[in-house]
């Protein structure tokens, strides 16, 4: 069983996944209470279910971006379980699970989205290939009027998105396929699928050395 966390925004998400099944999934909004709420949710997932952290064998984690606070209290909990249970860990960028949730359109790009603080957005470009969305570089901070300005070829848009920023995109209706709200939600359970594979491959993280990814806007604080 693979435990996964996400808590890179103020949209927090668990999830329990064993290879071939999701027992457990949960996503919920918190207002600035990750660190309460956090542990007494997973208790309740995990009594739901009914396992224990004993049935837990790898954790999943997302790395970000997103908020610098909402980041650091995931990150600290789950190296907490990591180096306690000595489980291996594996760190998955936050908008790779968003980019998991779209179907892949050969003819189209993908920007995939989450708030990042003041109206910003966090953008990654994707791309399509034969393993699914691949990302075409690092993530990089914008608004949703600075997207609507750059998009001129058919693109679909993912992710943490406002009404406002919804209104913004639908300028570009020939060229934007925006979402739907319940298709951009950022589901813990494609996080854990994620970490899975890239666990069964071996591919994990230090837990004293994984480090979230943090966007630092000129002239103030991470995003």
């Amino acid at each position: 069983m693979l435990l996964a966390v996400d808590t890179s925004t103020a949209q927090l998400g668990l999830a329990l996944y064993d290879g071939a099944q999701v027992p457990g999934e949960l996503t919920w909004t918190s207002k600035a209470r990750h660190t309460a709420e956090l542990a007494p949710a997973l208790a309740g997932l995990l009594g739901r279910v009914g396992v224990t952290m004993n049935d837990v064998r790898a954790l999943g984690v997302a790395t970000g971006p997103g908020s610098f606070t909402s980041l650091r209290v995931g990150l600290a909990f789950v190296k907490g379980l990591a180096l306690a249970r000595h489980l291996p860990l594996v760190g998955v960028p936050t908008l790779d699970v968003v980019a998991a949730s779209v179907p892949v359109e050969p003819s189209r790009r993908l920007a995939a989205v989450l708030q990042a603080g003041r109206g910003r957005l966090a953008l990654v470009w994707y791309k399509a290939s034969e393993n699914g969305w691949q990302a075409e570089g690092p993530a990089s901070v914008t608004t949703a009027e600075e997207l609507e300005g750059q998009i001129r070829k058919p693109v679909i848009v993912c992710g943490e998105l406002t009404a406002e920023d919804r209104q913004h995109l639908a300028r570009r209706y020939k060229n934007v396929q925006l979402a739907s709200p319940a298709q951009c939600l950022r589901r813990p359970g494609l996080l854990a699928e994620i970490a899975w594979r890239r666990w069964q491959a071996g591919l994990v993280d230090s837990a004293a050395t994984l480090a979230p990814i943090y966007l630092h806007v000129t002239g103030g604080p991470p995003a």
